[in-house]
């Protein structure tokens, strides 16, 4: 059977609306769209790190609770475990603040063995840090030569667009080892100054990775491959929390691969039939983790998925 390794940071993120706190909720953007794959039935491996303390315990408890194994998580004992602060705006979009305090010795643990088809989720922030590079290149380079499907999400932060020059080797190594992109119109603003999806594709992403899926917030979804050039429009709908949109855009972008059995060796002649259904998946997950606090799909489409 197929699986899914995702790898990224770990976080509890407190939501704030109109100045005051509503709900903490464990999340970081590979993780919550590792809990909605784990969720959705998915054999789901996540690795990543958490301190040893009470909000440690919470995201450990999240990840068993949904059927995941915290094996490949590392529980370090000195340091605390990362927190975010996410302030919704009128729209509903959050506005962070980060807070932590990581020790020197990251990320020591072991990884999963892959096998050919297996899909390895990485991005952010976590994807570019110097001091974890050489363990994620380890996970790419073994996905490589395995044969998995590489998916990786930039999600550049505008608190990081003054370094978005020195960080451009490392964006295009991670290009080069995705078999799929997929990033939203403020990320490749931050990181290219650039708008235009098809000059963004045409000049920085078709060289390293064929196949690019673009996201602009509640508008539309853009996807460029060798073979189709195509738009989606998005439901309109009342959201309650957009924190884990493009998170959760991913993890069903994830499920439609492998619902519609999109391999390692077809991935790059997929079809545009098969683009629909897939992208229809993506779509679905990120419209239903909109109409809660929760950052992952519900129980109710979990219900809907499993009687498909």
């Amino acid at each position: 059977m197929r699986k899914v390794i995702g790898i990224g940071e770990t976080i509890l993120d407190i939501i704030f609306r109109n100045g005051q706190p509503t709900t903490a909720v464990p999340g970081g953007s590979v993780f919550n769209g590792s809990v909605s794959l784990a969720r959705a039935g998915v054999p789901v491996s996540f690795i990543s790190e958490t301190g040893n303390d009470r909000v440690g315990k919470v995201i450990l408890k999240c990840m068993t609770d949904n059927g995941m194994s915290t094996d490949y998580v590392n529980v370090f004992p000195d340091g605390k475990s990362p927190v975010s602060l996410a302030f919704l705006n009128e729209q509903n979009d959050a506005e962070y603040l980060f807070y932590k305090d990581y020790p020197s010795q990251r990320l020591d643990v072991a990884f999963p063995r892959l096998t050919e088809d297996d899909i390895v989720i990485f991005g952010s922030f976590f994807a570019l840090n110097p001091v974890l590079r050489e363990k994620v290149v380890e996970l790419l380079d073994q996905a490589r030569e395995r044969n998995a499907i590489v998916y990786y999400d930039p999600n550049f932060r505008s608190s990081h667009k003054e370094e978005a020059l020195r960080l451009a080797p490392i964006i295009i190594e991670n290009l080069e080892y995705a078999g799929l992109v997929r990033g939203s119109v403020e990320d490749f603003y931050y990181m290219y100054n650039m708008r235009d999806i098809d000059k963004i594709y045409r000049d920085k992403i078709q060289f390293y990775c064929p196949n690019f899926l673009c996201t602009n917030g509640s508008k539309e979804i853009m996807l460029r491959t060798k073979r189709v050039a195509k738009t989606y429009s998005v439901p309109q709908i009342e959201a309650v929390s957009t924190i884990g949109a493009g998170d959760n855009f991913n993890a069903g972008i994830v499920y439609g691969l492998l619902k519609y059995h999109a391999g390692y060796h077809d991935l790059d002649e997929l079809s545009e039939e098969r683009w629909d259904k897939i992208v229809q998946c993506g779509i679905d997950f990120a419209v239903d983790a909109c109409r809660s606090f929760s950052n992952n799909i519900s129980d109710e489409l979990v219900k809907r998925l499993k009687e498909q």
